[in-house]
């Protein structure tokens, strides 16, 4: 098992909650984590019928019978368990006394939020960091084909095979319990549509045009996508510089290999003359900073910055001591200053704004006040933003 960096984070939130709560992604390893470093606990996977029916059959009275100590796996599937969760934790007044993970955050949060607000500490799990994994000399597209979910790298799946059947497994078992699509061949083209907008910004009518379906509909199916750990939406960064700036998200996958696989992406020879190269470069470093955030139980305060006038910076992350970072991201692998000519305009303030590119050259270096970051030292600069 590959060590990952959310497990101390939360060994220290079970020694402060009565719950903890783990959600992220179908396989992005919850359930390994869960039962390799909490084998004191019992574990339950409420996926399993059989689980459902002892603990539908009386609730409360399994509960006590267990005592604390309890790993319940997709835990939305049985939302009643969450009031009966409230009371005994209440009863007993401990931390650590229940685990529950899921792969769909809006249930989860929504039945914490009603039953157990203030009792649960909620975490995610995301697919593997850059920095969870062995250094290798990979190029940067084999590793944004391959993408980060855990079994392509515990038992090297190739992901042409693994992808594919990802996708339709989560169309046909999230989707269809989330939300009543009757249509899930136009939910597949619209997913497919959201990775060729990787790093745009978000115009809901035309992708609503583009899909065939309604501006509301596309609110709803990108509310599913993010909530299934799927893509996020990235604010755009307006404070102190609201009056001319892009208001506008703009939509990133959590995981670059499962967006070369709807972008029809074969290998990753493909990506290097691929129109979306430079999205998917960028797409890659914004996922690892909130991945390496997410996964130090930091909240990730990450946005992009866009002048109407289409001056832009690819990432602003808000630092302590009302510090900002600006960030360039470039795919290319010869430096040109034209990478770093929006840093320069970048409207910052003395002390308080940091400003990097961050490129795939060899040469780490700084030109006037922006430092430049290799991809050798990309690692070094994910452990650094959290220290």
């Amino acid at each position: 098992m590959i060590a990952r960096h959310i497990t101390p984070i939360l060994k220290n939130r079970l020694k402060k909650f009565p719950v903890l709560t783990l959600t992220g992604p179908r396989q992005s390893g919850k359930t390994t984590l869960l039962k390799n470093e909490f084998k004191d606990y019992s574990y339950f996977n409420l996926e399993r019928i059989d689980h459902r029916e002892l603990i539908l059959s009386d609730p409360m009275g399994f509960l006590k019978s267990q005592g604390p100590k309890v790993i319940f796996d997709e835990a939305q599937q049985i939302p009643e368990l969450f009031s009966y969760i409230q009371v005994i934790s209440d009863e007993l007044g401990t931390p650590g006394q229940y685990i529950l993970s899921g792969s769909q955050s809006f249930l989860i949060n929504n039945h914490i939020s009603q039953s157990l607000a203030g009792r649960a500490h909620i975490s995610h799990l995301l697919p593997f960091g850059i920095n969870e994994l062995s250094s290798t000399d990979q190029h940067i597209t084999s590793k944004i084909f391959k993408g980060f979910y855990p079994r392509l790298h515990d038992v090297d799946i190739e992901p042409t095979e693994f992808y594919p059947s990802y996708i339709q497994t989560y169309i046909e078992r999230d989707v269809r319990s989330l939300k009543n699509i009757e249509n899930l061949n136009t939910f597949s083209r619209f997913l497919g549509l959201c990775a060729g907008r990787i790093g745009q910004v978000l115009n809901l009518s035309s992708l609503a045009n583009d899909a065939g379906i309604t501006v509301n509909t596309v609110k709803s199916w990108l509310s599913i996508l993010e909530s299934s750990f799927i893509l996020f939406q990235l604010q755009p960064y307006h404070k102190k510089y609201s009056k001319r700036l892009i208001k506008s998200p703009k939509i990133y996958f959590y995981d670059t290999g499962l967006a070369c696989s709807l972008l029809k992406i074969q290998n990753s020879e493909m990506i290097k003359t691929h129109y979306l190269y430079g999205a998917l470069y960028e797409n890659f470093v914004i996922s690892e900073i909130l991945k390496t955030q997410y996964h130090a139980g930091k909240a990730p305060s990450v946005y992009y910055w866009r002048e109407s006038n289409g001056t832009e910076i690819d990432c602003i992350i808000e630092l302590d001591k009302q510090k900002i970072m600006a960030i360039e991201i470039k795919g290319g692998e010869t430096y040109n200053k034209d990478y770093i000519k929006n840093l320069k305009n970048f409207p910052s303030q003395k002390g308080k704004t940091v400003k990097k590119l961050i490129y795939t050259g060899n040469s780490s270096t700084s030109i006037s006040d922006i430092d430049l970051v290799s991809q050798h030292d990309f690692r070094k600069f994910l452990t650094n933003l959290i220290n």
